[in-house]
């Protein structure tokens, strides 16, 4: 009987034998930091961040100002520094040193900064989050934002996800950790019991949280997936757990079997770990058998502050974002949301702009081709085509949608039954004659099992 690490050796080249890394190359783009860093080859840029000093000896006592001034400074240290690293001229040396602070403090101290006004995402409520609702009985702690959320998170499940894309899920699944709450409204939502229900799963603290990724990447994970509703509103929360991967090391077992029950109230799989030493040098967990190495990849509605994304730019390994709607009033109209086209645009622009790593997805809803599937496959051709986008026919009436729920609403009756196969090929074609790089990702994860 093979052991846990002779399992994971196995599966993990496996999946660096995928058929997909080839497939994606050919269209323009193989995600290969991301690969490089999923099978260890390169440290995570979270590891990257903590090897960045900072001139600022206590965070605490700056003004935010100033705080965000040192942060474009080391910002353009990180990417020489990550540049050197991608060519192998720079090796990642572990931050032991107590006395001073790095660019990963400095992420997390601004997170705290932006959550007493506020400003994760496009909507900048300016609301003081940091004041529980039930403190003081100030007039200020029983205001929310949109979110509705206070300074706690909380998880609806972990777990190893086996539905993403091939690039994400591999051969042992994507290290997927679901928050609660969302800052739009699909009236469509497929998780809709998690992003309109800020009460639902478990509170959660970064040190718990950082136990959840320990743990997922341990069993093989190929990588820690933040996804909700939306991770932008936990960000504070994602941030500081970020900052505490690195050190947790073994001991991190000895936690997790003290936490052991309350976490794993929310795993959502059947995967077990006995947490013994048998994975303590587990090569799908550690880079140079030393440094606990995990890509992070943020999987979100994309409909975040520029503040939110300067802060991911040196934690982020690969992106996933959602790209809804067209330019028209249909994001209004369907999820109420203003500004979505400009801000998700935005925010596609700066990642390109930064040569990061991401996948687009695009949902294809019905009636809803021309005025959405076409203008956002048009966009992307235009500025991004060799970019990997993911097609998704995987629609389906769910919440406010679904004729068959008391929660149903008639004014949303024109996207209230599956795409027709008409629809989706018709999505397809188009992205063929614009020469998108799609087949690889969209055909392999097609619920109907059509291609060209």
């Amino acid at each position: 009987m093979l052991s846990p690490f002779s399992i994971l050796k196995k599966e993990n080249s496996k999946f660096k034998s995928l058929d997909v890394w080839k497939q994606l190359k050919e269209g323009g783009d193989d995600l290969s930091w991301y690969f490089a860093v999923s099978t260890n080859r390169m440290p995570a840029k979270y590891l990257i961040s903590k090897s960045i000093f900072c001139n600022i000896t206590d965070l605490a006592a700056a003004t935010e100002e100033r705080l965000w001034k040192e942060h474009r400074n080391l910002t353009e240290i990180f990417l020489e520094t990550w540049k050197e690293v991608r060519s192998e001229k720079h090796d990642v040396i572990h931050n032991s040193d107590s006395g001073k602070t790095s660019l990963m403090d400095l992420n997390i101290e601004l997170t705290k900064r932006m959550l007493k006004h506020c400003n994760f995402c496009r909507w900048n409520c300016q609301i003081d989050r940091s004041i529980q609702s039930g403190s003081a009985g100030s007039e200020e702690a029983k205001k929310h934002g949109t979110c509705q959320l206070e300074s706690t998170s909380k998880v609806s499940s972990y777990f190893h996800h086996r539905g993403e894309e091939m690039v994400f899920r591999g051969t042992m699944g994507s290290g997927t950790i679901f928050f609660t709450s969302c800052n739009m409204r699909c009236s469509f939502c497929q998780n809709g019991d998690i992003s309109t229900d800020k009460d639902n799963g478990i509170p959660i603290t970064p040190n718990l949280l950082a136990l959840m990724i320990w743990q997922l990447r341990m069993e093989g994970c190929h990588n820690t997936n933040w996804v909700g509703g939306d991770p932008t509103i936990h960000l504070h929360t994602i941030v500081e757990a970020i900052g505490m991967l690195d050190s947790l090391q073994m001991s991190a077992i000895n936690k997790i079997k003290q936490y052991h029950k309350y976490i794993e109230s929310v795993k959502a799989d059947n995967y077990t770990n006995r947490f013994d030493t048998t994975l303590k040098n587990s090569e799908s967990a550690f880079y140079q058998r030393r440094l606990f190495n995990s890509p992070q990849l943020w999987n979100s509605n994309f409909f975040m502050s520029s503040d939110t994304m300067y802060v991911l730019r040196s934690l982020i390994d690969v992106w996933l974002p959602d790209f809804k709607f067209g330019p028209g009033k249909c994001a209004l109209d369907i999820s109420r949301t203003p500004w979505y086209w400009d801000t998700v645009t935005k925010n596609l622009m700066l990642i390109h702009k930064w040569g990061e790593d991401f996948v687009i997805r695009h949902l294809i809803m019905p009636n809803h081709v021309e005025c959405c599937t076409k203008p956002v496959l048009d966009w992307i051709a235009m500025n991004m085509p060799e970019v990997p986008v993911n097609i998704m026919d995987q629609y389906y009436p769910d919440n406010l949608c679904d004729p068959s729920s008391s929660k149903y609403r008639e004014r949303y009756n024109e996207i209230a039954r599956l795409p027709t196969k008409e629809e989706i090929m018709r999505s397809y074609k188009y992205a063929k004659e614009l020469d998108l790089n799609f087949e690889a990702l969209s055909y392999e994860k097609s619920v109907f099992g059509l291609n060209l």
